[in-house]
C-alpha cells in the first residue's frame, strides 16, 4: 500500500507530454485503483518484439530514446528518481509517442534546480544538483518536491566585463545557460528494481542516486538497438554477477553507429560518479552526437516510427465485461456490468 500511495502521490504532481495523467483514484476492500489515459498502442517490449530481428532500428531508438529522456529529465526536476526504467514500462499512445508509466518504485527526494554557465558546466563538480536528499523511509514533506512553475533558478555569477545590456540577466559570456537540476546528493539504500537493469551500486549496496536512472537509460538504449540486454545472465545471481563484474560487450550483430555505442559506453560506467549525466543530468545526454539533430523544442511534433493500429472497442469490451463480471464477482456485487464506449477507455493499476 505504501508503494501504490507513492505512485498516487506522484501522479499527482506530474504535467507533462511523455507523463501520465491521474484522471481519478478510488479503493476497494480488495483492490486500489489510478484512473489514467488507454495507451492502445501498448508497450515498448511488445512492440520491440514485433520488428524485424526484435530489434528497433537506430532512427526509431533515438526517437523513443529522446522521448524518455525529456521525462526522465522532467522527472530529475520534481526530485524524482524513477529507478523501474525498461521497454515494459514505456507505453506507446494512439498517435505513436510514448508515455512513461509505473512510478511504485520511485524515490522523491529535495532538488534545487540552478542556472549555470554553459561553458563552465563540463568543469561544475556540483553540477547546482540537489540541496540535500532523503532515505526511502524518511518523510517527504510536501514542499520537497517543486513544480516546474515555483522554480527560482539562480544564475551563478560570472565576470562583469564580459556581460553585455542586451542579456537581460540571462546570457553569461554570449552563451546560453544551462538549467542543472539534477538530484545529486540523494542516497538511497533500497535494492530494487528489475535484475538486468539495475545498477552496480545498488547490488553492491553502496546507496544509490539519480546516477541510476541514466545506468537504467543506457541498458533500455542498448536493448532497443540489439533486441537483448548487455548483462542478462542465465538466472538473476548470473545476471547480477555479470551487472558488477562484466565488461561490456557489443554483439557483432546488429550493427550499430560508433556515436551510439559511445553514448550506450557513457552511461553504463560501473562508477556513478564517472557516468555521463550524474552531475550535470539530461543536458548533458543532449549534447551528445547520437541525438544530433534532434530538435528538442519540437519533439512532440516529430513524426513517430510506429502508429498504432486503430481499436477495435468493441472486442475490447466484451473481454472488459468478463474481466468487470469476474471483478464484481470478486467484491460481491451480482449485478451485471455495463458496456463500456470507446470514449470510457483509460488504464487501470490494480495493486
Amino acid at each position: 500500500m505504501l508503494r501504490a500511495q507513492t505512485e498516487r502521490e506522484i501522479l499527482g504532481l506530474l504535467d507533462h507530454p511523455f507523463l501520465p495523467t491521474l484522471y481519478s483514484y478510488f479503493e476497494t476492500e480488495k483492490f486500489y485503483c489510478l484512473v489514467m489515459e488507454f495507451c492502445s498502442g501498448g508497450n515498448l517490449h511488445s512492440l520491440r518484439q514485433k520488428q524485424p530481428n526484435k530489434h528497433f532500428t537506430e532512427e526509431a531508438a533515438r526517437f523513443f530514446a529522446s522521448e524518455v529522456l525529456l521525462a526522465l529529465e522532467y522527472l530529475h526536476m520534481l526530485g524524482i528518481v524513477y529507478r523501474d526504467l525498461k521497454p515494459e514500462n514505456v507505453l506507446v499512445r494512439d498517435e505513436g509517442h510514448i508515455m512513461l508509466s509505473d512510478f511504485d518504485l520511485s524515490l522523491r527526494c529535495s532538488v534545487s534546480p540552478t542556472l549555470v554557465k554553459s561553458s563552465s558546466s563540463h568543469q561544475a563538480s556540483n553540477g547546482g544538483g540537489s540541496t540535500g536528499g532523503i532515505l526511502d523511509n524518511e518523510h517527504v514533506p510536501a514542499h520537497g518536491c517543486m513544480q516546474p512553475s515555483t522554480f527560482f533558478p539562480r544564475i551563478l555569477p560570472g565576470k562583469k566585463n564580459r556581460k553585455s545590456k542586451s542579456d537581460f540577466g540571462l546570457f553569461v559570456g554570449g552563451s546560453m545557460p544551462e538549467l542543472m537540476a539534477e538530484p545529486t546528493n540523494v542516497r538511497s539504500m533500497s535494492f530494487v528494481g528489475t535484475h538486468e537493469y539495475l545498477a552496480p551500486e545498488i547490488i553492491r549496496g553502496e546507496g544509490h542516486g539519480s546516477a541510476v536512472d541514466w545506468w537504467t537509460f543506457g541498458i533500455f538504449l542498448y536493448e532497443l538497438l540489439h533486441g537483448t540486454t548487455p548483462f542478462k545472465g542465465q538466472g538473476n545471481r548470473a545476471t547480477l554477477f555479470n551487472v558488477v563484474g562484466q565488461p561490456l560487450r557489443f554483439p557483432e550483430t546488429p550493427q550499430v553507429s560508433f556515436v551510439a555505442r559511445d553514448l550506450i559506453r557513457g552511461l553504463l560506467v560501473k562508477e556513478p560518479s564517472k557516468r555521463i549525466a550524474c552531475k550535470r543530468g539530461a543536458t548533458e545526454i543532449k549534447q551528445h552526437p547520437f541525438f544530433e539533430g534532434v530538435n528538442w523544442a519540437l519533439v512532440r511534433s516529430a513524426m513517430p516510427p510506429h502508429v498504432p493500429e486503430p481499436v477495435d472497442f468493441s472486442l475490447l469490451s466484451a473481454k472488459e465485461e468478463k474481466r468487470n463480471h469476474h471483478l464484481q464477482h470478486e467484491l460481491g456485487d451480482p449485478g451485471a456490468p455495463q458496456k463500456a464506449n470507446s470514449s470510457d477507455y483509460v488504464q487501470f493499476e490494480y495493486f
